[in-house]
Parts: C-alpha cells; sequence; structure tokens
C-alpha cells in the first residue's frame, strides 16, 4: 500500500485525475447549454422535429459521455477529496458562459448590480478551486481489489457505514411517513447516497484501470458487488433529485446539492480510503478553506441566476350566470368579474372550494317586509 508524500507517482497520479476531473466538468457544462440551445432553437422556430433528431443536441450528448467518462476515470487517479469539489468547475464554466454569450444591452451600472454577485462568485470558486487542489491530500494507493477488502473489513469503515445507514433509515421515515417534504431532508438522502456512490465508483474505476493496465480484477467477486452498489445508488439519487426538482427551485437545489454532497464525499474519502492521513495540520486547514470559498462561491453563482417565470393559471367569470370557469387549476376569486390566480405551485395548493348554491334564493313577501326593518346599505 503506498501513500508516501514523497513518491513522485503519487503526484503525477493526482494531476492526472485532477486535470481530468476539470476536463470533464467543463466538457458537461458545455454540454448542457449546447442542449439547452438547441431545444430553445427548436421551440423559436416552431421546428417539428423532435429534439433528438437535430444534430445539436447529438453533438451536446457526446460531449456529456466524454465529460461523464473523463471523470469517472479521474476517480482512479485522484483522491475523492481532490475530484468531489472539482464539481464547481461547472458551476463556474456555466455561469462564464451565461455572461459571455449573454444577448441582453444593458449599462455597465446595471449589468454590475445584476451579476455583481455572480462575479464575485466566480472569483471565490476560481480562488477555493486554486488552494484545495494545492493543499489537497497528495497520497494515492493503486486500489487492487485485496485492498478494498481490507479497507471494507476495517472498524472506522463499517462504523461509518452503519452511522450512514442508520441515519438514512431515520431521514427516509421522516420522509415517507411523516410527509417531512424539506429540501434539506430530500438533498441529505442524495448526499448519503452520494457517498456510497463516490466510493463504489472510485473502486469500480481503479479495477478497471488495473484491468486494462495488465492486472486482471474483474473476476473478483468485490468487483460485482461495488458495480451494483455504484449502480443502484445513482438510480435512488435520480429520484431523491427529481422529487426536489418537483418542488423547489433548481438554483437553490444546485447549490445546496453541492455543499452536502461535497461533505460527504470529503469525509467518505477520508474514512474509508484514508486520504488525510499523511497530511499536516496546515495542509488540512488550507483544503478546508478552499472549500469554504467554493460553496461560497457557487452559493452566490446559483443565488443570482434568473429564476423562470411559473404558469400563472386563472378564472374566468361568466356574468350571466355568475358560474366561475376554472382553467388549468386555478384559484377562485370573488371579489371580481374576472380575476387572476397565480399558483407557485400545482401540488402543493389545495383550489379553494366553490360555493354550495350559486343560484338566488326565492323572494318571498316575508323577507321584503323584513327587509324595510334592516339599515340602508351604502350604495357606491
Amino acid at each position: 500500500m503506498d501513500t508516501s508524500r514523497a513518491d513522485g507517482g503519487s503526484y503525477t497520479d493526482n494531476l492526472i485525475g485532477t486535470l481530468l476531473a476539470i476536463f470533464g466538468n467543463v466538457l458537461v457544462s458545455i454540454s448542457l447549454n449546447i442542449q439547452k440551445y438547441s431545444h430553445v432553437t427548436l421551440a423559436g422556430t416552431k421546428d417539428p422535429r423532435a429534439f433528438y433528431r437535430t444534430k445539436t443536441w447529438w453533438c451536446g450528448f457526446v460531449f456529456t459521455c466524454l465529460g461523464e467518462g473523463a471523470n469517472f476515470v479521474s476517480y482512479a487517479f485522484a483522491p475523492l477529496a481532490l475530484v468531489a469539489p472539482l464539481n464547481a468547475v461547472s458551476v463556474l464554466t456555466s455561469s462564464i458562459l451565461g455572461l459571455i454569450f449573454l444577448r441582453e444591452k444593458t449599462k455597465p451600472k446595471e449589468f454590475a448590480k445584476r451579476y455583481g454577485l455572480s462575479f464575485l462568485g466566480c472569483i471565490l470558486t476560481m480562488g477555493g478551486t486554486y488552494l484545495f487542489v494545492a493543499f489537497g491530500p497528495n497520497s494515492h494507493e493503486k486500489l487492487k481489489a485485496e485492498n478494498i477488502v481490507k479497507h471494507i473489513v476495517g472498524w472506522p469503515v463499517l462504523l461509518y457505514l452503519l452511522l450512514e445507514i442508520i441515519t438514512f433509515c431515520l431521514l427516509l421515515y421522516f420522509y415517507k411517513q411523516r410527509r417531512a417534504n424539506y429540501l434539506v431532508i430530500i438533498l441529505l438522502l442524495v448526499a448519503l447516497l452520494g457517498s456510497a456512490t463516490v466510493i463504489s465508483v472510485k473502486a469500480v474505476s481503479s479495477m478497471l484501470v488495473l484491468t486494462i493496465e495488465g492486472t486482471m480484477q474483474l473476476d473478483y467477486p468485490i468487483f460485482s458487488v461495488m458495480f451494483v452498489c455504484m449502480v443502484a445508488s445513482v438510480v435512488f439519487q435520480a429520484r431523491f433529485l427529481s422529487q426536489a426538482c418537483k418542488l423547489y427551485d433548481s438554483s437553490l437545489i444546485a447549490s445546496v446539492n453541492y455543499i452536502l454532497s461535497t461533505v460527504f464525499a470529503v469525509v467518505a474519502g477520508a474514512v474509508f480510503y484514508l486520504e488525510f492521513n499523511n497530511e499536516d495540520v496546515l495542509h488540512i486547514c488550507m483544503f478546508l478553506l478552499g472549500s469554504a470559498l467554493c460553496f461560497l462561491g457557487v452559493f452566490l453563482i446559483s443565488k443570482n441566476r434568473k429564476r423562470t417565470k411559473t404558469f400563472e393559471p386563472y378564472v374566468t367569470m361568466n356574468m350571466t350566470n355568475g358560474v366561475p370557469t376554472i382553467h388549468d387549476k386555478g384559484l377562485v376569486d370573488f371579489n371580481g368579474s374576472f380575476s387572476y390566480g397565480a399558483l407557485v405551485n400545482n401540488d402543493g395548493v389545495v383550489p379553494a372550494t366553490l360555493p354550495v348554491n350559486l343560484e338566488q334564493p326565492p323572494v318571498s313577501s316575508g323577507s321584503s317586509e323584513a327587509s324595510h326593518g334592516l339599515p340602508d346599505l351604502k350604495k357606491d
């Protein structure tokens, strides 16, 4: 087991893994913008073709595959503590591309006022990325199947997995049984699954790279176990993220999910793969400072993104019969002849109940005589 900082191969592996992770995140960000451009172009020109029949969308899809492939291979060379925080590069690239291709013509003062937080977030993210890459753990281990089994049976890993399972079950109980659909609870579930994902991804990637280099690792049972764990955790992560996207704003999800997932990934790397064992206090403190700057930078970038406007359903009133017509689950407002009610989330809002009897009651002589005794109402 090679964990020496003086080993020149360790620095080379870390450099390769870091560059692959940066390259992969940049490609993923570019691909998402290309695919978004394809969708926007089709919607603007009313092209009858489906999005998957355009060359632009397929170009973005190829970039996505290349970027995710580079991210996957980077786990075989660099520690988790270096690869996981580099997801901030994707957010940074998206923000820069948005500023470059911005088509709005604004004055410098208005531009600075509107995008000042994004610019500050980009600076903090770049500074934080430099710090945690420069002072991150440099020790690296060639993860063979035997080494992975030794890590799993160690008592720190077993204790960590036990605490993670208990925490996950408690959060899942509150989420499913108590209907606690809070953003923090959902993203904590995603982050706990993400820690299992990065552990298994690093193991699978390392064994695949060793197999390509000539040392067969695919016939060990631990490879199949890690591969199944990787696929299952990714699938359940996607399900919880889709639930969060239905309830909350995507920019808030992006920033909070990045912070929680990075924290759990770094802790998983420190406990499972012992990545900080040979680091001194100065390197650890500077690494934590760089990570904190990245967290703050990503939060500022995501906070300043323009939020999309939700569809506003409405209600029209039939003046003849006084019967409201509800369009697309709109809220009823009886204060005017034409009323409009905006829904922030159709799933979480209960429509207003209609009156039971909208017809005029029959007028009787007794009621008309009784009305003379009532005080006069103020007329408009």
